[in-house]
């Protein structure tokens, strides 16, 4: 499953650079595009803000088909406190146009299944693919408001995974 996952997890990040080039985060000292794997960064107690944080929770195998398939669930969070030029009262507006941009991501609804773990990446023989989103009401705590979106995402096992 890991190679579904860094291809649904790079197709995103390249989808986002189109969509907002501006959305970025600074770590470890690189700017790059403002979405990152949760498991694969330092812990951390806090979200960061203006950023999508892809969140990998539980995996499911069906070996009934004629092709092993795997499905994990992933979830998207992602929140905002607003711009300070604004003092913070345009966090309903930026969390909408993070909406905007997670729905855009998202579709269309498959990417390629890529390995990573060679440079450069080989293009392998399936696809990956998701369900649409389930996007949950907003969430307020203390100035932020922040959103959690869950996406099933599916693949085909294939020789040597």
């Amino acid at each position: 499953m890991q190679n579904a996952k860094d291809s649904f997890y790079v197709a995103l990040r390249m989808r986002l650079t189109t969509i907002n080039p501006q959305r970025t985060i600074l770590l470890r000292g690189t700017v790059r595009p403002g979405i990152l794997v949760e498991e694969a960064e330092a812990p951390s107690s806090q979200l960061p803000n203006d950023v999508f944080v892809l969140r990998w929770l539980g995996l499911a195998v069906d070996t009934d088909l004629c092709s092993t398939m795997v499905a994990a669930e992933c979830q998207i969070l992602f929140q905002t406190c607003g711009t300070q030029a604004f003092g913070g009262l345009d966090r309903g507006r930026l969390l909408s146009e993070m909406d905007s941009e997670l729905t855009t991501m998202l579709s269309p609804y498959w990417t390629p299944k890529l390995n990573y773990s060679t440079t450069p990446p080989t293009t392998m023989l399936t696809h990956v693919f998701w369900d649409e989103p389930v996007i949950a009401p907003i969430a307020t705590q203390r100035d932020c408001l922040s959103r959690l979106a869950k996406v099933m995402v599916y693949s085909y096992q294939e020789q040597g995974e």
